[in-house]
């Protein structure tokens, strides 16, 4: 019976060095130039890192070792991985970027940061506070996914993807994310108040699932993913009064 106990502890334990798996080989096939494959194991990280939180509640055996180990995870699936496939895609496309291309290595130290930071506060039991680091991952999954339509656009003589413009917009767009990570901006929570499915009560969640759907259907490209996380980080901050309200 105690061999049962200490095995059901260690299934979210398992779940979560999943997590970290997909990260070391998300990688290992980024630095190969394999960014594809890397941001589909960067998405199957971040699905095992929901996973091994709700194992955890579901058996009742949420521990202190669960939270550092699920910490240590992210900073690689959603740190050191989305560093590796950006430095990666801006390498492959805009070579002579060298040196500002490598600003791309924040990510990891910001989503440490960010992760130890908060790992200490006990504020956002009802919503985020900074931009969670798996929302910043699956920003730069969007733009890896999408690097054959930026080179069919560039391809096209498209102006701003065939510049220097183009990179360091991806940069500028990196260093903010970075900063929001370890910021204090309230960002709204994705539940809906299934007890209350009323506009009134669930407003901000229904204009962000409209907006969803209205990026979807506009571009019906990759890089949706990532326009739905600049679209989550707008909407927060316009809502960031509310979040603010709601949190007291």
């Amino acid at each position: 019976m105690k061999i049962m106990t200490e095995i059901k502890k260690q299934i979210p334990n398992l779940i979560t060095l999943g997590n970290l798996m997909c990260g070391v080989f998300a990688t290992g096939c980024a630095a190969d130039g394999d960014i594809v494959s890397a941001s589909l194991l960067i998405c199957l990280g971040i699905l095992f890192d929901f996973f091994d939180g709700l194992a955890a509640r579901l058996l009742g055996v949420s521990s202190p070792l669960g939270k550092e180990l699920d910490s240590l995870a992210d900073v690689v699936t959603s740190g050191v991985a989305p560093a590796f496939i950006l430095l990666s895609f801006l390498n492959d496309q805009y070579p002579y970027t060298d040196y500002i291309n490598l600003l791309a290595f924040l990510i990891p130290a910001f989503a440490a940061y960010r992760l130890a930071k908060f790992n200490l506060d006990t504020r956002q039991s009802h919503s985020f506070l900074g931009l969670p680091v798996p929302s910043n991952a699956l920003l730069w999954v969007g733009i890896a996914l999408s690097k054959n339509t930026f080179i069919n656009l560039a391809a096209n003589g498209t102006p701003f993807f065939n510049s220097n413009l183009f990179p360091i917009v991806i940069i500028i767009v990196s260093l903010v994310t970075d900063i929001l990570m370890i910021s204090e901006l309230p960002m709204f929570s994705l539940k809906f108040n299934f007890k209350n499915l009323r506009w009134k009560d669930n407003s901000t969640q229904y204009i962000f699932l409209l907006g969803c759907l209205a990026i979807i259907v506009i571009t019906l490209e990759w890089y949706a993913i990532s326009l739905i996380i600049l679209w989550y980080i707008i909407l927060s901050i316009l809502t960031q009064h509310k979040q603010k309200t709601d949190a007291q």
